[in-house]
């Protein structure tokens, strides 16, 4: 048991790291301009033009690093930062976000595997931790509680590996398209990649940090008496 809170603070520990990593690496490239002095509107329009994409709207968001496509509305959602920020910091996140949007266009497989679990993932996130709660209180009389929340949590956690191929090649093909299309040169292009594989690492830790969860409540429900 010693163990597990060990692995549960050295996965706490890495994730604050990596966010203040990331945190600190858009604040640099924020200030980085952009080669043809496009904002992240600008290059999001570009990007699903070059794609042939017509039916997709950028908007404007509130917050930080709230950046996300919806396909359900096709939307490309940027912070305002990102949305009229003429930098590299933003043209990577805007790009990055219109890679989902291509991967929809496209069907990606795994992009198409995520949503098809969405529905099940937002109903297990509601209730999930009432249910593990509930389960390790009464693990010893009525185990099946327990084993009902493993299952939810173990959907979350397949989801969280499933979204790791979306992120990334969302990412690839933003940064070879900002690349070909002269948002980034020899000097910025390096930025844009050192920001987006930050981001990454996020999606990385976070699928890692569920499946040791997981394993922990297997571990409860295993070692009941």
């Amino acid at each position: 048991m010693i163990g597990s809170w060990i692995l549960f603070i050295g996965f706490a520990l890495v994730s604050w790291w990596i966010s203040n990593q990331l945190k600190r690496r858009f604040e640099e490239y924020s200030h980085i301009p952009t080669s043809n002095g496009m904002s992240g509107k600008e290059v999001a329009l570009k990007m699903l033009r070059d794609h042939n994409i017509y039916g997709v709207t950028v908007q404007s968001v509130e917050g930080q690093l709230t950046d996300h496509y919806n396909p359900e509305n096709k939307t490309v959602n940027l912070s305002q930062s990102v949305y009229y920020g003429s930098n590299v910091a933003a043209a990577a996140v805007a790009a990055h976000e219109c890679g989902h949007a291509v991967q929809h266009a496209t069907a990606y497989q795994w992009l198409g595997l995520r949503s098809s679990l969405v529905p099940a993932v937002s109903f297990s996130s509601k209730w999930i931790q009432w249910i593990l709660l509930a389960g390790i209180l009464m693990v010893n009389s009525f185990p099946q509680i327990l084993l009902a929340g493993i299952v939810l949590f173990a959907l979350t956690t397949l989801f969280s590996f499933i979204t790791l191929p979306v992120e990334l090649n969302a990412s690839h093909r933003a940064l070879v398209w900002i690349r070909n299309s002269g948002v980034t040169n020899s000097y910025t292009h390096d930025k844009a990649e050192d920001a987006l594989k930050w981001a990454g690492y996020t999606y990385v830790v976070a699928a890692l940090g569920s499946l040791a969860t997981l394993l922990y409540y297997i571990m409860i429900f295993l070692g009941r008496r």
